[in-house]
């Protein structure tokens, strides 16, 4: 299972999902910056992985350019990988994991531990 992050590019510093203004969202091309960044993407046809050491990022690419994008984490380093491009590029990160937008300057207060104990809980009550 997978930790599961949304991206938003937007000029409105958004503060709850429930706010968000569609007006002031920004539409860019993810698939060019992500490649920019990271020199350890799989692609296999639509959909690709970023491999690096303890994370794995994976998300599939658009046709055309988005404001948002739907990101699966695997191993909390994957977040922090992740808020260093969000640095430079101003984009916002919304947590799936405590439904809430990560604090870029304290990203470590983040919905990992939760999303760990709700896949613990899963996995018990599956036989795993």
């Amino acid at each position: 299972m997978s930790w599961d992050i949304v991206i938003f590019s937007s000029k409105q510093k958004i503060r709850t999902i429930e706010e968000v203004d569609k007006e002031l969202l920004v539409v860019i091309d993810f698939n060019i910056i992500m490649e920019k960044h990271f020199i350890n993407i799989i692609a296999n046809q639509n959909q690709r992985k970023i491999k690096g050491e303890g994370y794995v990022i994976d998300y599939f690419v658009d046709t055309e350019p988005v404001s948002n994008k739907v990101f699966s984490l695997y191993g909390e380093a994957a977040l922090f990988e992740l808020v260093k491009i969000a640095r430079i590029y101003d984009w916002q990160i919304f947590d799936t994991g405590i439904e809430e937008m990560i604090d870029l300057e304290h990203p470590e207060k983040n919905g990992y531990g939760n999303f760990q104990k709700y896949l613990r809980h899963v996995l018990k009550n599956t036989g795993n």
